[in-house]
C-alpha cells in the first residue's frame, strides 16, 4: 500500500510542469558527507560571498538555478552572453559567475577546491575549480545588459565592483545559508512543489515583483489567474534589488497584508532569494525560467519587467513590452506559459481598474505613480483607497513617516578647496537655527583623523574610507537624525555605494560643488596642488588621478559664482521644496 501511494503521490508531482532541463538539480550533500565536508572544508583557501553570489548560490545548490550545476565556464559563459545559451544549447540569458580578485585567483592551483562562506565565516559550499578566466565585462554589459551606461544598476555593479577573475566550477552544498526572518515563507524549489501538491495546486501563473504591491497589482493578478484558470504565487525577490526599494522587511509586511484581500485559497505568497540584475527582457527570461523550476506553470510579464527605468540621456533602458516580446519568442522551448499583460489603471467614473488597452475616450484615468507615493509618504498627504488598501498605506506610513520626522543625509562632494567643508558649515547652521534636530557633520578631515585613521591614499583605500562615512551617515539616518558629509569622494562606485547604504534608511541627496580646478589651486592655502604640479605629492585628485564628475547629482553648486551665504540659500530652498526642512 505505502508504494502504491508514494506511486500516485509521484504522479501527482509530475502533474507540475518539469523543471528546466527536466531534473531539478539540488547540490546539497547527504547529511553524513556533508557534516565530513564541512570538517575538511577548513582547511581549504576561503572566499567570502558577497551578498549577490550569497544569492546564486543559495539559487544553484536548491535547484533554483536549474540545470546549472555551479558557476559557469568559460564555455558556458562565452555562449550565455552571446546566444542566451548554455554550452550544451540550454536557454539561459544571465550569466551566473563568481567573481574573485587576481590575487586570490592566483593562489589557485589546478582543480583547487575552495571554500565559499557567509560573512560570519560559515562554510556553505565547497567549489571544485574547473576554470579560471578573465571575462571582457564591457562586452558581458554591453551584451546582457544592452548598454556601457553606468546610471544602469547591474552595469554599475558589473564593471565598478566586481572582482577581475571569474571562477568557475562544480558545487557541493554543505547547508543553506542562514535566514532569520520570514523563515516560513522562504520555501526552496522542492519544499514548494510538494506544497503545490498538498493543497492540489497544478496550474498555477507566478507573479514576480520588487515593489509593494497595490490594487492595480492584485486586479492584474487576479485577472491573469482566472485567465489562464490558475492558483496565485506571488513570489517578491527578497535578495537584493534596485537601490533605492521599500526595504524587503517592509515589503513582505505589505505582501501578506494584501494576502488577505484575496479570495481564500486562490493565492499564496512565497519568497524568492534572488540578486536581480535589473537586466529587462533577459532577466524577464531568466525569471521565467526560475518560476519554472519553483512549480509554476505560467508566469505574468508586465509593462517594462525588471527595467531599471531612464539612462544618463533620460530615455528608458529598455522598451516597454520588449520583454514579453523576448518570452514571446522563445515560448515553444521555455517550457512555462507566459501571461503578457498591460499596466492596470484606475477608470474613476466607472470606479474600475481597467487594463491600459481597454481605457474608454471619456473614462477619466487617474494613477499615482512611484515617486508621487513617495512624496506623499513623505509630506503626510492623504493616500487614496482606489490606489491601495489602508492596512498597506499603514504599514508604508510606520516605515517611511513623513519627512520632517525622516532622516537624511546631506552628501557634500567635490575637489581640494572647492568649498565643500565651508558650505556644509553654512548648511549646518541654517539647520541648527531653525530645527531642534539632531545633526552630525562628517567632515572629509575630521574623518582622516578618527574614522579613517590608518587608511591610505590608494583607490582601495579611499573607496573604504567613503564606505565607512557612508556607513555612519546610515546609522546616524535609521535613527531619524541628520548628517552631512563633505569628503572629496572621487569615484563615483564608492559615492554609490555610500547612497546605498543610507537609501536603505533615508533620503541621500548628493551636492556636487562644482567649482572648476583652476579656482581651486588659486584657493589653496595649504599648497597641496602646488606640490602635487611638482610631483612632490602622487596620487593628487584633479591633477595625477582623477576626479569622476557625479552623473545627477540632487544639486550642483559652483561657488565660484555664488558667495558661500547664496549657496547655503540654494540647499535651504531645494531642502524645503522636498519637506526636509
Amino acid at each position: 500500500m505505502k508504494a502504491l501511494a508514494a506511486e500516485l503521490a509521484s504522479a501527482e508531482l509530475e502533474a507540475l510542469v518539469a523543471p528546466h532541463g527536466g531534473v531539478l538539480r539540488e547540490l546539497y550533500l547527504p547529511a553524513a558527507e556533508a557534516e565530513a565536508l564541512k570538517r575538511r572544508s577548513a582547511s581549504l583557501p576561503q572566499w567570502t560571498l558577497n551578498q549577490r553570489q550569497l544569492c546564486d548560490l543559495e539559487l544553484l545548490l536548491n535547484g533554483g538555478f536549474s540545470p546549472l550545476q555551479g558557476f559557469l565556464g568559460r564555455a558556458d559563459y562565452d555562449r550565455v552572453v552571446s546566444e542566451m545559451r548554455l554550452a550544451d544549447g540550454s536557454l539561459w540569458p544571465i550569466p551566473i559567475t563568481l567573481d574573485v580578485d587576481e590575487a586570490f585567483a592566483a593562489k589557485l592551483t589546478e582543480n583547487a577546491q575552495i571554500s565559499l562562506n557567509d560573512t560570519q565565516g560559515t562554510p556553505l559550499a565547497v567549489l571544485t575549480v574547473e576554470d579560471v578566466y578573465f571575462p571582457d565585462r564591457i562586452a558581458e554589459a554591453r551584451q546582457v545588459f544592452g548598454t556601457t551606461d553606468r546610471t544602469h544598476p547591474g552595469v554599475a555593479e558589473l564593471l565598478d565592483r566586481t572582482g577581475s577573475v571569474y571562477l568557475g566550477g562544480r558545487l557541493q552544498g554543505i547547508q543553506p545559508p542562514a535566514h532569520y526572518d520570514f523563515s516560513s515563507l522562504r520555501r526552496s524549489p522542492r519544499e514548494l512543489r510538494d506544497w503545490f501538491h498538498q493543497h492540489g495546486w497544478h496550474r498555477i501563473v507566478a507573479f514576480q515583483t520588487r515593489n509593494p504591491m497595490h490594487r492595480a497589482h492584485r486586479e492584474l493578478t487576479l485577472r491573469a489567474a482566472e485567465q489562464v484558470g490558475a492558483k496565485l504565487l506571488i513570489q517578491p525577490s527578497v535578495g537584493r534589488t534596485k537601490p533605492g526599494d521599500v526595504d524587503h522587511y517592509t515589503r513582505v509586511r505589505c505582501y501578506r497584508a494584501l494576502l488577505k484581500h484575496y479570495p481564500q485559497d486562490h493565492a499564496t505568497l512565497s519568497l524568492l532569494p534572488l540578486a536581480m540584475r535589473m537586466g529587462g527582457p533577459r532577466e524577464a527570461l531568466w525569471h521565467a525560467i526560475i518560476r519554472k523550476n519553483y512549480g509554476a506553470s505560467h508566469f505574468i510579464v508586465g509593462r517594462d519587467h525588471a527595467g531599471p527605468g531612464k539612462d544618463s540621456q533620460g530615455k528608458p533602458f529598455y522598451d516597454p513590452y520588449a520583454a514579453q516580446h523576448l518570452l514571446a519568442r522563445h515560448q515553444a522551448e521555455l517550457g512555462i506559459e507566459i501571461v503578457p499583460f498591460p499596466a492596470m489603471v484606475y477608470a474613476a467614473n466607472r470606479d474600475v481598474y481597467v487594463p491600459q488597452t481597454e481605457v474608454q475616450p471619456e473614462d477619466e484615468v487617474r494613477d499615482i505613480s512611484g515617486t508621487e507615493l513617495r512624496r506623499r509618504l513623505q509630506t503626510g498627504e492623504a493616500i487614496p483607497e482606489w490606489f491601495t488598501f489602508p492596512d498597506v498605506v499603514k504599514i508604508l506610513r510606520e516605515r517611511h513617516p513623513a519627512q520632517q520626522r525622516q532622516g537624511f543625509s546631506l552628501f557634500f562632494t567635490g575637489l581640494s578647496g572647492s568649498g565643500k567643508s565651508t558650505l556644509a558649515q553654512a548648511v549646518l547652521a541654517r539647520l541648527l537655527e531653525t530645527s531642534s534636530r539632531p545633526v552630525t557633520i562628517l567632515d572629509g578631515d575630521e574623518v582622516r583623523r578618527h574614522l579613517s585613521k590608518g587608511l591610505g591614499f590608494s583607490r582601495e583605500d579611499r573607496d573604504a574610507n567613503i564606505t565607512r562615512i557612508g556607513f555612519v551617515a546610515s546609522e546616524v539616518v535609521r535613527h531619524g537624525g541628520i548628517v552631512i558629509c563633505a569628503p572629496i569622494a572621487p569615484y563615483a562606485s564608492a559615492r554609490t555605494e555610500a547612497r546605498q547604504l543610507v537609501e536603505a534608511h533615508g533620503r541621500f541627496v548628493e551636492i556636487h560643488v562644482s567649482t572648476p580646478l583652476e579656482i581651486c589651486e588659486a584657493r589653496d592655502r595649504k599648497g597641496l596642488y602646488a606640490a602635487a604640479r611638482a610631483g612632490k605629492i602622487k596620487g593628487f585628485t584633479g591633477i595625477d588621478d582623477p576626479y569622476e564628475t557625479p552623473v545627477a547629482p540632487e544639486l550642483r553648486i559652483d561657488t565660484s559664482q555664488v558667495s558661500v551665504s547664496e549657496a547655503a540659500d540654494k540647499v535651504w530652498e531645494w531642502l524645503q521644496t522636498q519637506a526636509l526642512a
